[in-house]
């Protein structure tokens, strides 16, 4: 598959500069890290969230889990984890599983861990669980640009 058309379109709408890499399938944002010899605190992970009667997309590094209470804080509303059904329908040209760190190009409300603005590289699946995508630091914070951040996993 490679990588999901919203997401390079979101990417060159952008003008911001990637790699894609191939790797072995893997079942989990750790287990590409490992694949991908990629630090787990440079691999950001999109997880979804149910969130008033809509859908949140948390970005945390891949070796963190999101932190609902701190979300919580964040947005002041209750937030819950949405099943990975819920997921996939929010992102159609993605299997299953494969969550994007966009929510602007999927129209989702979208929040962002600190701790992923001080990398100065930052990898992500590209919409399957077979390829990784590569932005500077810089490129990832424009792309991040004008999003809620704050500490939002453990």
């Amino acid at each position: 598959m490679g990588i999901a058309l919203t997401m390079q379109e979101y990417l060159e709408d952008n003008h911001v500069a990637y790699d894609v890499a191939r790797h072995g399938k893997t079942g989990s944002s750790a287990m590409t890290a490992q694949a991908s010899h990629v630090p787990g605190n440079s691999l950001a992970k999109g997880v979804v969230l149910r969130w008033d009667s809509s859908y949140l997309l948390a970005v945390v590094p891949a070796s963190t889990h999101v932190d609902l209470e701190s979300v919580r804080k964040l947005v002041g509303e209750r937030v819950e984890l949405a099943s990975e059904e819920e997921a996939s329908t929010l992102f159609p040209d993605c299997e299953t599983g494969a969550v994007p760190i966009f929510g602007a190009p999927y129209r989702l409300a979208c929040v962002v861990d600190d701790q992923l603005e001080s990398h100065g590289d930052i990898y992500f699946e590209g919409g399957d669980h077979r390829t990784l995508v590569h932005v500077t630091g810089d490129g990832f914070q424009r792309l991040m640009y004008g999003m809620p951040h704050g500490r939002i996993s453990s």
